[in-house]
């Protein structure tokens, strides 16, 4: 049986009960064996927004399923917005698809829910264990079994104006955190209408990199429990650290500190900005819009304190089993398809995302460039979950994190005074 336990969390009331009791549909056939769908047809949701050529995808998934194994495949595509909570509603009502799409920090927690079927034995016996991106297996996994596929991820990395960085004498990967602070300085020197190094007030996932990369964590668990670690003494030095290049060493700009990531990217286009932290799908947006700015690109790994690749929040998706489904076999042929091989590698080439499959992220980037390369290695060697209990959807949207950067960048508090204050709201619902 699946242990069906309480989403907590999960819809805008904060706290939801799903009472689901469906035993585990248990996992697929003999390893190579082909699976008969003839007659059969399954249902499969996946998000709005992350592929541009979506219509031609699902066309050519639709056709490659129906000729692998029989079965009719029908696709749904659904927005972000609301998507949780329609997630929660069809998991407790029983009217959800066969197959998802689920965001990586929602994975734990409808699988804590009942919602999802696991799939560590469909995995082992496919023998894809050990081909998966480890990040992406992490953030999937809850009390040691996995209950999503890895489909495709972005890492944040440093992206920088070649031209700049050039004219200020520094454009070789930093080692250390010295190395950035002395390439920041540079720039800074170079030309003081240049915003070096924006400190973006509103983009949690570019300042994590800096607690992680001092060996601080978000919390830590233990006999499955969680306590917060934002606000212990390495966590602390890092966002100091980061905080400081903005309040201390005029690093960035006070406008800066309401700055989502598009807009430290709106700056960079316009040629205000030396180099900044983004995601390892924007190259391909400057490319578009820009692509004489594009041939000036250079990419750097986010250095920890004393190496040259600091851990970086892994986002994306996986791809789950709904516990409901009367296909499991099925469905996991579908999650087979998209996930590993040319679809893996299809989707990964249309989203600008890198694929969950080792093998497919190595092809991907052996096609790519030296940016490719600079991300794929921040992915690779530094990719980091949040941590992986259902409960991080509550500290999520209570927004804690983001609320202390903007305490200490727009509130005047000091780091350790605002992590204090995340660290005993975590603490609260961790606690229950």
């Amino acid at each position: 049986m699946i242990s069906r336990r309480s989403l907590l969390g999960g819809a805008a009331a904060g706290t939801m009960a799903l009472g689901l009791a469906a035993c585990s549909n248990g996992g697929g056939g003999e390893p190579g064996e082909p699976v008969d769908g003839a007659g059969k047809s399954l249902t499969l949701w996946i998000m709005q927004g992350t592929n541009s050529k979506s219509d031609e995808y699902i066309a050519a998934l639709k056709d490659a399923f129906t000729t692998q194994t029989g079965a009719e495949l029908t696709v749904e595509v659904q927005p972000w917005d609301g998507a949780h909570d329609k997630f929660v509603t069809a998991m407790t009502g029983g009217t959800g698809p066969d197959v998802a799409e689920v965001g990586t920090t929602w994975t734990p927690e409808f699988a804590d829910a009942g919602g999802l079927d696991l799939l560590t034995d469909d995995i082992e016996a496919a023998g894809l264990g050990d081909d998966l991106v480890d990040g992406l297996v992490e953030a999937a996994t809850l009390d040691g079994d996995i209950y999503g596929m890895p489909w495709y991820a972005g890492v944040r990395s440093i992206l920088g104006n070649r031209e700049l960085l050039d004219a200020a004498g520094v454009n070789e990967q930093p080692q250390n955190w010295d190395d950035l602070f002395e390439m920041i300085q540079a720039l800074k020197g170079q030309d003081a209408n240049t915003i070096p190094f924006p400190v973006a007030g509103a983009s949690l996932f570019a300042m994590m990199p800096f607690p992680w990369g001092a060996g601080g964590d978000i919390a830590t668990e233990s006999g499955g429990n969680w306590t917060a670690a934002i606000n212990q003494a390495p966590a602390v030095e890092g966002i100091k650290w980061y905080t400081d290049l903005a309040l201390v060493h005029g690093a960035s700009t006070p406008a800066a500190s309401t700055w989502k990531e598009t807009d430290s990217l709106k700056q960079f286009e316009q040629g205000n900005v030396g180099m900044f932290i983004t995601g390892s799908w924007v190259p391909a947006t400057i490319k578009q819009n820009q692509p004489d700015l594009y041939e000036q690109l250079v990419a750097f790994t986010i250095p920890g304190k004393d190496s040259a690749i600091a851990p970086s929040f892994l986002g994306g998706s996986h791809l789950c089993r709904f516990a409901d489904t009367e296909e499991p076999e099925l469905s996991f042929e579908l999650i087979k398809l998209m996930s590993t091989g040319e679809f893996a590698e299809r989707w990964a080439t249309e989203t600008n995302y890198f694929p969950g499959q080792k093998s497919a992220l190595e092809a991907v980037t052996a096609a790519g460039d030296e940016l490719t390369t600079v991300f794929a290695s921040q992915m690779n060697e530094g990719g980091t979950s949040v941590p992986v209990t259902p409960l991080w959807g509550q500290v999520e949207g209570r927004k804690t994190l983001p609320n202390m950067l903007n305490n200490i960048l727009a509130g005047g508090q000091d780091a350790q005074t605002a992590a204090d204050a995340a660290a005993e709201e975590m603490n609260a619902i961790f606690g229950g």
